[in-house]
């Protein structure tokens, strides 16, 4: 009878940490990212002296561990555009001011008044630094390192180096009128330098163009080497001359590089009829632009679905800065819980394995947005009540014992 107690207080400790697991598991119903535990029991044999599979006695039953159900969260929207929430494998990097490294689901991020990108508790967001943009848009990484985007960043200035501009050149103009349109220019510290084109009227279809800056930034301008170029038109206003891009060059006496070369693209394509036409109506200037851009001071931060970190300048330019790294493992389950929503690298989860949104097995990230707890209130409940009846029927065993025990002292009186 003495063993049939023991068995009994046996499942009462088991069922008494199964409830300590489903408390914890409906605590952090909304803990971000947090991952519901299932408990496991295990039997607790005493074999007998004979050693015969038949005489094997049970001694109840012990609590044999807890597993993390690595389901995937509801994806929750929020306000913060730093924020952000992985579909799919893999952990955010973080490390705390030592380098050591954590790894975390719980993507509730912010920058500090330095511009380090951080999470609650301070621990750096790692990431690959952008080192180049291609034209098609292909980026260049660095190694992994902190996330840091000073608000004193800025955005570097471009000289212009290429112009177009479609106009029209009235075919009934008199000789000796003149059509003047100006286009700003910015120069390589990203002074805006205003280019006044002048085209006269010198009859038969042909014009002349020149070009001005104020005296203030400088002068002269030349185009193809010259003060004035002819341009000249067919009898259906088709421009024949110049017969391809013009470069023009512009001397600067303000500071900035100088001369500075720009290429007037007159003809977008081959067969292209050219950007100036000369029909029978009034002059104007219909359409215009120039690749250059002065210096921008960083207006905000934004993230996408690869997790590329990309600032926004006032002078309109968007610059990839960071991609954020994640983590993937051989074994989840391996992951040592650090607690505050941490996870650390163990000999049971295998070395972590760096990498980008959707490269290889990892998940896509889902910005200003986090993940939310997977735990399932209705399963908890349900589970809550079979170990309810599973605590009260061990403790009827233990009373019960002491009901026989009881009777067998009895007899002996």
């Amino acid at each position: 009878m003495i063993g049939s107690l023991f068995a009994g207080i046996s499942g009462l400790n088991a069922n008494a940490t199964a409830m300590t697991v489903i408390g914890d598991n409906i605590a952090n119903v909304n803990t971000t990212a947090f991952k519901s535990n299932r408990y496991s029991f295990a039997n607790v044999l005493s074999q007998s002296l004979q050693g015969s599979g038949g005489n094997d006695i049970g001694r109840g039953a012990t609590f044999w561990g807890t597993t993390p159900s690595w389901s995937q969260g509801t994806v929750e929207n929020t306000a913060n555009p730093t924020d952000m929430a992985i579909n799919g494998r893999g952990f955010f990097m973080v490390n705390d001011e030592s380098g050591q490294a954590f790894y975390t689901r719980a993507g509730e991020f912010a920058f500090d008044r330095n511009g380090n990108l951080r999470n609650p508790d301070g621990l750096a967001v790692q990431g690959y630094e952008v080192t180049a943009v291609a034209p098609d848009g292909t980026l260049t990484l660095g190694a992994i390192t902190d996330i840091g985007v000073p608000s004193e960043s800025s955005s570097p200035p471009f000289a212009t180096d290429e112009f177009t501009m479609d106009i029209n050149l009235d075919a009934g103009a008199a000789v000796g009128d003149t059509y003047s349109t100006s286009q700003v220019f910015y120069d390589s510290l990203g002074n805006a330098v205003p280019v006044t084109y002048t085209f006269t009227n010198t009859g038969a279809n042909a014009w002349t163009v020149g070009a001005s800056v104020p005296a203030t930034a400088g002068g002269p301008v030349t185009i193809n080497g010259a003060a004035t170029i002819p341009v000249t038109f067919n009898a259906s206003g088709v421009m024949t001359a110049p017969a391809a891009d013009a470069a023009v060059s512009i001397t600067l006496t303000n500071g900035a590089a100088s001369p500075q070369a720009v290429n007037w693209d007159l003809y977008d394509a081959a067969g292209s009829l050219g950007d100036i036409t000369g029909y029978a109506s009034t002059s104007v200037t219909t359409f215009q632009t120039q690749n250059g851009y002065p210096a921008g001071s960083l207006r905000g931060v934004s993230v996408d679905e690869a997790g590329v970190l990309t600032g926004s300048y006032s002078n309109g330019q968007v610059t990839p800065l960071y991609q954020v790294a994640l983590a993937d493992f051989p074994s989840y389950y391996g992951l040592s819980k650090m607690g505050n929503n941490l996870y650390a690298e163990s000999l049971a989860s295998g070395q972590a394995l760096p990498g980008t949104a959707t490269s290889g097995r990892l998940g896509g990230i889902s910005p200003s947005a986090v993940e939310m707890s997977n735990v399932d209130l209705a399963q908890e409940f349900v589970k809550m009540i079979t170990t309810q009846r599973a605590f009260q029927a061990n403790s009827r065993v233990i009373t019960t014992s002491d009901e026989i025990l009881n009777e067998l002292i009895n007899i002996k009186r």
